[in-house]
């Protein structure tokens, strides 16, 4: 559902952004930062918004592939406890694992069987 509405809202988006383009087709002066030019209106919208997307993108990108290094050093760092505590006794059950949603319900996997 969550994702159902991110599409809904993009797809908002990118008709308002549209509309609004194509509203401003005159051609106006840029200054650029050693020279200036005339560009049609639309043309800066449309790349001003495809710039923020991909700059928006890469760094959504670059935040997830963190989280997924951080979260694949966590689970070896709690097999690693895991073992220690097994080797020394300590663990009498082997934890199990369980999936998102039995955490978010508080269910264990032995409940679900």
């Amino acid at each position: 559902m969550k994702g159902q509405t991110y599409v809904i809202l993009a797809i908002i988006f990118v008709i308002i952004v549209s509309v609004f383009a194509v509203t401003n087709v005159e051609a106006v002066e840029v200054n650029y930062l050693f020279w200036s030019g005339e560009s049609p209106l639309i043309l800066i919208i449309l790349f001003s918004v495809l710039m923020g997307g991909i700059i928006t993108f890469a760094v959504g990108a670059k935040r997830m592939v963190h989280l997924q290094r951080e979260v694949k050093k966590m689970q070896a760092d709690n097999d690693r406890m895991n073992k220690t505590l097994e080797k020394h006794g300590l663990l009498k059950e082997k934890p199990q694992n369980k999936t998102r949603t039995e955490i978010k319900q508080g269910k264990s996997t032995k409940e679900n069987k």
